[in-house]
Parts: structure tokens; C-alpha cells; sequence
């Protein structure tokens, strides 16, 4: 802000984009001068330098060293600076080059040379005037405060970032008595703070357009001083923010000093910094010259904040999932270090993202994980949509049903994820396994329905219908091997049976019969294998009077048909090998012939060459003498009849030959169980 002086002698407050000297007041001798504000005035830089200026004591008195040379009679200037007058005639040029040269090089080689040298008093001391002489405009105090601490801490340019300092530098190089005079000066001008810090922002902006121009630390110390405690001032403008960063998007130094100015209101509340991320750094991560910024900046306010829960509800599908195409798809506008910085990132975003209460949000995200898991995507980026749908369905239950909707039109993806279910089961949660279920169950009957539909994704379904049943065996669970146990049961029972029949002598002296006499089960037990084997000697003899009948009367009925086609087998069969033998040579010769003359890949040659050996390996060492040992076998047993029914074989003969092999076979199978059984007893005296 400026003052002018009016003809009338009064104080007239205008804008702050009028220039010095563009009045009428500044071209006649009596018209009134302009009256800058003392921040603006602080920066010599902004006067023009060709005329000269008088040297002053104090740089108040500097910045109104021209309004005091134009000012008239009538009009009075404040009191410090009227006697000071006669000083500033001295040496006019000597004092230009001086001020020219420290615009060009900072008079200190760092910063904390540069702040021990600081004069507090003095600072506090003009600050005081400048509230005296501008009493209730607060915004030119604090641009004073502004330009006068960059004027004062001058030292060469260093990159808009700062990245090789600690986040809150340079203000975490003030001394506390200095820090005390900015905060009680921005809590005095508390409704100006908005103004104050667009001043700072545009300041630093114009002074990037001048080389050399001067070193900020003066507008970072103010910038930062401003957003520990009131970062919404950024945070409720940033579609301002945004529209100024991309209207200098050709300059990244500029782009970059926006960036680092606004990513302050972050450090203090997390909150408040994924905003300024999301809105202002997120839409530039794409550009090369601002992404390691943005990266750099999302880490270091993710280390300072390892408490995420400030930051849940920040981050939603919308913001989601453009950081993860970011992360992990491949030929993005990010470089590969920046791509591997991201990732090492993204757990905590998930964790942002999904919120204090996954399960009723994460069914949100499943669609877009779900249409991202396509066979062709990269390794990395499966392995992590993946593990995210899996942790979708075992968190959140209705996943679950967005899963059904989506699956007839997602089949490929829903076979990579069935897959994956399938290699983890067993790392499920048992709560989510009835779901997943129940789940998998509506997929085989959808998968049934698909393949009777025979639609052009026929190979997913296969792929889908196969893990479905895979998934539902491991859901049911292992079958008990009831066969073995029982067998091993009966073993056992018969073991020990035997053992106590064979302690005892007798089984009647045994502990098994003596059980069941007692509870009156072996009389029982023998009236019912009395009835038994009665049942069983007059169906024996049913069947030796029906079967007989029956099979003649069977044949009577059954002999002409099969003589019949017989007949007309042999028939066709003749009629074939008559007529067709000639067409099967002549087929047999053109065949190979035609191998001749085809010309087959070596590859095919050898496999047939191969398969030709293996088929006459398995004919020579197999198929022919197991058919020897068939016709001696079949030789022999036609010997034994001739030799058994003396030279005569009827059906009585081939009965009784029948009823002896049954026996035969039974003794031996009585023999072998026995030795089983005298072998399982010494085992289990043994022990």
C-alpha cells in the first residue's frame, strides 16, 4: 500500500498497483508527491536507479528519501524523518553502485551469516514507525516486515526447492526473539494474512524474471511463518493455485517456487498437506521437470507423518487409481527411479485410501481393481491388483455381490483372480471363506449356463469353470478316507478276535464268547446264520432247478438272431475284403508315395520316427507276448477240460471244474489271511 498527499495536505490511501512516479504529483514542484508504503520502498530494487539517491541513516528514511525532496510546506512529514534531510545529500552515486552491486551478489555467503548480522532492534524499531505512520492499513506493515527482511538477508540463489534442507528452512534458522517479532506482528494483522501471502507468492514470482535478481529468503521466512499456523489459506484457494501454476508452466523455476510455497501448509497437519498434493501436485506429476518434486515432497510429508489416520478419507477412487497407473504401468510419463520411488509409497496410499473402516468402503474400489487385472498387465501391477481383490473380498462382504454383477463381462480378469484364490486358500480368512463360497457356487452355474451359450470367451470360461471346482474341493475340505479306516477297523477287529480265541483255546473259553453269552447275542446269532444257512441251501437249490431251464429256454429264444447276424457278418465281411482290397493297395501305394513327395519339417519327421519306434517297442515287448501267454493259457485250460472231463466237455463237467476253481481259490485265500492274522498277533504280542 501508498500514501499520496493531496493538495489540501492530507494522507489519501490508493492502490498498490500504481508505480512511482506515474502521478501528476511527481512532474510538478507544488502538485504532491507519491507516498510508497515502506515495504515497497524497503526494495530499492523497485525504484528507478539511473537518477541518483541520497544516502540515509536508516533505510525508513531511504524509503522516503524522493516523497521528502517533492513533498510542499503545507504538508507534514512524519517527525523522523524531516531532520534526517541534509544527510541524504551526500555521495549520491557512491550509494547507487553500492545498492547495485549487493542486487547482483549477496553481501553474505550463507544464510546464517546473513541472520547473525540482522539488527532485531533496528527491525523492530522501523516496524514500529511504519505502524505509526500507516495506523489501520496492516497490510503495509507487513509487507514492510517482508521487504525488509529480504532486502537485509541477501545471499547468492540457491534452487526453488531447498531440497537439500530441512523441510522448514529457512525459518528454522530464526532466532526466537525474531520469530516472536513476525508472530506478533502477524497475529496484529490477522485479517491480512490472505493479501500477505499472495504478496509473498507474486514477489517471488517477478523476482525469477530478473537476473540477477534477489536471493527469497525473506518471503520463505514470512511464507512459512504464515502457513505453520493458518494453512486453509492455500488449502481453500486451490483452484486459484493451480490455474497460476499452470499459466507458468513453461517456466519451471517458477512452476517449482509455486510448488515449494504451497507444499508448506503441509508439514504442520496432514490433512491440510494431501490436499495441497491432490489438488495442486498430483494434475503436474506427468511433467518432467516438476515430478521429482511431487514425489519428493508426498515422502517427505508421509515420514513426517507415520500417523495415517489424520489423513484417512483424503484420498478416494477418483485420486486412487491414477497413482496407481502412475506406479506400476509401464512407459508412463515417470522415469524408472520415479516409478520404484512410487511404489515404495503406494502401501501407505492404500492404507489413506481405504480408510479407517475398509470394510464397508473397499467394495468401492473392487470395479476398477478388477477391470485393471487383465492377463497382458505387468507383473508387478497383477501382483498388487491381486492382493488388493483378495483383500477387497476377505474385508469388505460386499465385494462379494459387485463380484457377481461383474463377472459374466470380466471373465478373463475373473479367471486370473479365481487362480489366485485358488495358490492362496489357504491364507484366506475362514470367516471369508463361506462368502467366497457361496460366490463361487453362482460362478459354476453362471459358467454352465456361458458354455451352453457357447459365447466367444468359451477359453476364460473353461479357465473360470475349472478353478471354480478346484476352489470348491479345497472349500469342502479333504474326505475322511472311509474305505481304509474301515478296512484297518476290520483288520484290526479280526486281529484281536483271533488273539483272544487263541489265548484262550476255544471260543467258548474266550473273553468274546463268554460277552456274548452273557448278553444273551449268541443265541441270537446263531438262530439268525441257522436261518441264514438254511435260506442260503434252498436258494442254491432254486437255481440248480431254474437256472438250467431258464438258459435253455434263453438260448431257444436267442440262437436264431445271433445265427442270423452271424451270418450276415460274415457276409459283409466277405463282400468288403472282395471289393475293397484292390482301392486299400492302391491307397496303401499312393500314400506313400505322397509322403515322398511332401515335403514335412524335420521336427514332424523326427516326432513320427519316434512315435514309429514307440509303437513297435510296445508291439515287440508287450502286446506279443502277453497274446502268447493268452493262447498258451487259453491252450491249457483247453487241455485240463479234455483231460478233466475225459476227452468229453459238457456243461455238468464244466460246472464242477468251475465249483473246484472256487475253492481252490477260497483255501488259498483262507491261507493267506490266516498267516496275515498269525502275523498281525505276533506283532501285536510283541508289543
Amino acid at each position: 500500500m501508498a500514501a499520496r498527499a493531496a493538495g489540501s495536505g492530507g494522507w489519501e490511501v490508493v492502490k498498490k498497483g500504481r508505480r512511482p512516479g506515474t502521478s501528476g504529483g511527481g512532474r510538478g514542484g507544488g502538485g504532491g508527491g507519491d507516498r510508497r508504503a515502506l515495504g515497497e520502498a524497503n526494495g530499492v530494487w523497485k525504484y528507478d536507479l539511473s537518477s541518483p539517491i541520497q544516502t540515509t541513516s536508516t533505510l525508513y528514511e531511504r524509503g522516503f528519501e524522493k516523497i521528502m525532496k517533492r513533498q510542499n510546506k503545507e504538508q507534514v512529514p512524519p517527525p523522523a524523518v524531516e531532520p534526517k534531510k541534509p544527510a541524504n545529500k551526500k555521495q549520491p552515486k557512491k550509494a547507487t553502485a553500492v545498492t547495485s552491486q549487493n542486487q547482483k551478489q549477496g553481501p553474505f555467503r550463507s544464510l546464517e551469516e546473513a541472520l547473525k548480522a540482522l539488527d532485531v532492534a533496528a527491525l523492530h524499531k522501523e516496524l514500529d514507525k511504519s505502524q505509526s505512520v500507516f495506523t489501520g492499513n496492516p497490510s503495509v506493515w507487513l509487507k514492510d516486515l517482508a521487504s525488509y527482511l529480504n532486502y537485509k538477508l541477501q545471499t547468492p540463489r540457491i534452487e526453488p526447492t531447498l531440497s537439500q534442507y530441512p523441510h522448514d528452512y529457512p525459518f528454522s534458522l530464526v532466532s526466537p526473539e525474531l520469530r516472536g517479532i513476525i508472530r506478533e506482528l502477524l497475529t496484529k494483522a490477522a485479517g491480512s494474512m490472505e493479501l500477505f501471502f499472495d504478496h509473498c507468492l507474486f514477489t517471488m514470482l517477478q523476482e525469477l524474471d530478473k537476473t540477477p535478481g534477489e536471493s527469497l529468503h525473506g518471503y520463505r521466512i514470512c511464507i512459512q511463518a504464515i502457513l505453520q499456523d493458518k494453512p486453509k489459506i492455500v488449502t481453500s484457494n486451490l483452484g486459484k493455485f493451480l490455474e497460476l501454476l499452470r499459466s507458468h508452466q513453461s517456466r519451471p523455476a517458477k512452476c517449482l517456487t509455486i510448488m515449494w510455497a504451497l507444499g508448506q501448509a503441509g508439514f504442520a497437519n496432514l490433512t491440510e498437506g494431501l490436499k495441497v498434493w491432490l489438488g495442486i501436485m498430483l494434475p503436474v506429476l506427468g511433467i518432467k521437470s516438476l515430478s521429482p518434486f511431487a514425489i519428493a515432497y508426498l515422502d517427505r510429508l508421509l515420514l513426517m507423518h507415520p500417523n495415517l489416520t489424520k489423513g484417512f478419507g483424503m484420498i478416494g477412487p477418483k485420486d486412487f487409481f491414477p497413482l496407481l497407473d502412475f506406479a506400476y504401468m509401464p512407459n508412463n510419463s515417470l522415469t524408472p527411479s520415479l516409478q520404484g520411488q512410487l511404489c515404495q509409497l503406494f502401501p501407505r496410499l492404500k492404507v489413506l485410501a481405504f480408510g479407517a473402516k475398509p470394510e464397508s468402503t473397499l467394495h468401492t474400489y473392487f470395479p476398477s481393481f478388477l477391470s485393471r487385472a487383465t492377463p497382458s498387465c505387468p507383473a508387478e501391477m497383477k501382483r498388487e491388483l491381486l492382493g488388493s481383490l483378495t483383500q477387497c473380498l476377505t474385508v469388505d462382504p460386499l465385494s462379494a455381490s459387485v463380484w457377481r454383477q461383474l463377472y459374466p463381462k470380466h471373465l478373463s480378469q475373473s479367471s486370473l483372480l479365481l487362480g489366485h484364490l485358488l495358490k492362496s486358500w489357504e491364507r484366506i480368512p475362514k470367516k471369508a471363506r463361506k462368502s467366497l463360497q457361496e460366490t463361487i457356487q453362482s460362478f459354476e452355474l453362471a459358467n454352465q449356463e456361458l458354455l451352453k451359450k457357447g459365447s466367444g470367451s468359451n477359453e476364460h470360461v473353461v479357465t473360470c469353470d475349472a478353478a471354480c471346482k478346484g476352489l470348491l474341493e479345497r472349500a469342502r475340505g479333504p474326505r475322511p478316507p472311509w474305505a481304509r479306516l474301515l478296512l484297518l477297523l476290520l483288520v484290526f477287529a479280526v486281529g484281536l478276535l483271533g488273539h483272544d480265541f487263541r489265548s484262550h483255546g476255544s471260543f467258548q473259553a474266550s473273553l468274546t464268547g463268554r460277552l456274548l453269552r452273557s448278553s444273551g447275542l449268541l443265541p441270537v446269532g446263531q438262530h439268525v446264520c441257522a436261518k441264514l444257512y438254511s435260506y442260503s441251501l434252498q436258494s442254491y437249490s432254486w437255481l440248480q432247478e431254474t437256472l438250467p431251464v431258464c438258459g435253455s429256454h434263453l438260448l431257444a429264444v436267442v440262437q436264431p438272431g445271433l445265427q442270423l447276424a452271424w451270418t450276415h457278418t460274415i457276409a459283409t465281411v466277405s463282400f468288403l475284403s472282395a471289393h475293397c482290397a484292390s482301392y486299400l493297395a492302391y491307397f496303401g501305394d499312393n500314400l506313400a508315395g505322397f509322403l515322398q513327395r511332401v515335403q514335412f519339417p524335420e521336427a514332424l519327421h523326427q516326432l513320427l520316427r519316434s512315435l514309429k519306434e514307440l509303437l513297435l517297442l510296445v508291439y515287440h515287448s508287450v502286446l506279443l507276448p502277453v497274446w502268447h501267454l493268452l493262447l498258451e493259457a487259453l491252450a491249457r485250460a483247453q487241455e485240463h477240460c479234455h483231460e478233466a472231463c475225459r476227452g468229453e466237455v459238457t456243461w455238468d463237467c464244466i460246472k464242477t471244474q468251475l465249483g473246484e476253481a472256487a475253492r481252490w481259490t477260497w483255501l488259498c485265500l483262507q491261507d493267506v489271511t490266516v498267516a496275515f492274522l498269525d502275523w498281525a498277533l505276533a506283532m501285536i504280542s510283541q508289543q
